[in-house]
């Protein structure tokens, strides 16, 4: 599947990211709307990634304090690579600020994939919107 990935702040991708979290976190995954939007957003540098038509497929943000979150694919583009290039895509921007490291909270069905991106598990499995969660870090070399 081709798509494009794009990089920036809150003010111009809201809309698209807003999208593919409300339909991935909100309608699929049952998480009460409240709990989904914060006030991080508009700190935050967010990516989102296109589809051939355009439309956004999936989308992920790196907060100020070098955590990556609220990363989400659209059911029907998953498997693609799309999810790992919003990764890279948060990690580089990381490390290119001077961050040297990232951290996220990953929803246990998918601490293999960040596994594959480098992330070491951290702790004790939490729960986070009622989903069980792991905390993971990756340091820059």
């Amino acid at each position: 599947m081709k798509f494009d990935l794009t990089v920036g702040a809150w003010a111009a991708m809201q809309s698209d990211a807003r999208a593919v979290r409300h339909e991935v976190f909100v309608i699929e995954q049952n998480i009460p709307v409240e709990l989904e939007w914060d006030d991080m957003d508009e700190a935050c540098l967010h990516a989102v990634a296109y589809g051939e038509d355009g439309q956004p497929i999936g989308t992920g943000r790196l907060l100020p304090d070098g955590h990556i979150g609220r990363m989400a694919v659209r059911k029907a583009a998953r498997g693609a690579g799309i999810g790992g290039a919003i990764l890279a895509a948060l990690m580089q921007q990381a490390k290119k600020r001077g961050d040297r490291a990232v951290i996220l909270n990953a929803q246990i069905h998918a601490e293999a994939f960040y596994v594959r991106h480098g992330f070491v598990r951290e702790g004790d499995e939490f729960a986070e919107a009622g989903i069980p969660h792991i905390r993971m870090r990756h340091v820059f070399a």
